[in-house]
């Protein structure tokens, strides 16, 4: 699980990187200013849970289902989150929006938040 942890972080940076640069360059001429916010805050999820995903992966053992847990709703959640606006950006500027990907946006940002509350209580477990 830790390795998998790894990989799937540095993944996410490695392409968040590309995508902003893609964003940067290449999106620009072709998107509004909205499209370029929603791709850019895509961008920055990507990265912040990814690079979250290389520093859990090196300071947690994954022994316990919870840690398994918050693990599974970074990764998924990021995949659903970013990879929803990526697509929702540009579909939208193609003027063939994918309508069906909207109500996955939230859905990863719920995983998102439930991965940073299980990390909320997996510290304030060991307080405890």
């Amino acid at each position: 699980m830790i390795l998998l942890v790894q990989v799937v972080g540095a993944l996410y940076g490695f392409l968040a990187v590309l995508f902003g640069a893609f964003g940067a360059h290449a999106l620009k001429k072709s998107f509004d200013e909205e499209q370029l916010k929603s791709f850019e805050t895509g961008v920055k999820y990507q990265m912040y849970h990814g690079l979250l995903l290389i520093v859990l992966g090196f300071n947690l053992g994954f022994n316990t289902p919870l840690e398994s847990y918050l693990a599974y709703c970074f990764i998924f959640g990021t995949l659903l989150f970013s990879f929803s606006i990526y697509g929702l950006c540009i579909t939208g500027a193609k003027g063939r929006k994918w309508k069906f990907l909207g109500p996955v946006t939230p859905l990863g940002g719920l995983l998102l938040l439930s991965g940073w509350a299980l990390l909320f209580y997996s510290f304030i477990e060991e307080i405890v």
